[in-house]
């Protein structure tokens, strides 16, 4: 097990880039455990990620998954979802005291916006969506995707 600690500058300047590069590392690692604790003096939350290296996909089934590229252009309703999906995310991230990436990502939630799963399962086929997320989450995306 490796461990990365990474911080997430909250200032507006620093954000986005700092929030890409957790996507990116999130996005090609397999995290095992992380912890989080905003710190006060420099605004900012500083993550510890516990991960492995991903092993190539052998399956064919997990080589399939969904992901939107970041540059998609988007549809009124995709705009109308992914603004849902964001609001519900950052209320969701506010109630547990967690990152607001650590519920969904912004890469996630734009290939939820684009693809409009229909059923909780069809959430498997999105990337970065396994049995937790979608046990915990599912529900309130699927419909919020019907209801937008």
């Amino acid at each position: 097990m490796k461990v990365k600690v990474l911080k997430v500058r909250i200032d507006d300047a620093f954000i986005r880039t700092d929030q890409q590069k957790l996507d990116k590392f999130l996005a090609e690692h397999q995290i095992l455990k992380f912890e989080s604790a905003f710190i006060k003096e420099s605004e900012c939350w500083s993550v510890i990620l516990y991960f492995e290296e991903k092993k190539p996909i052998l399956n064919e089934e997990q080589a399939r998954k969904y992901s939107a590229p970041t540059e998609t252009e988007l549809n009124t309703d995709e705009v109308k979802i992914l603004d849902a999906l964001r609001l519900w995310r950052n209320e969701k991230a506010k109630d547990q005291n967690l990152p607001s990436y650590f519920i969904a990502t912004n890469k996630e939630l734009l290939s939820i916006a684009k693809y409009k799963p229909a059923k909780k399962e069809e959430l498997q086929d999105i990337k970065g969506f396994g049995k937790h997320k979608i046990e915990n989450y599912g529900e309130e995306i699927i419909s919020l995707v019907e209801t937008v």
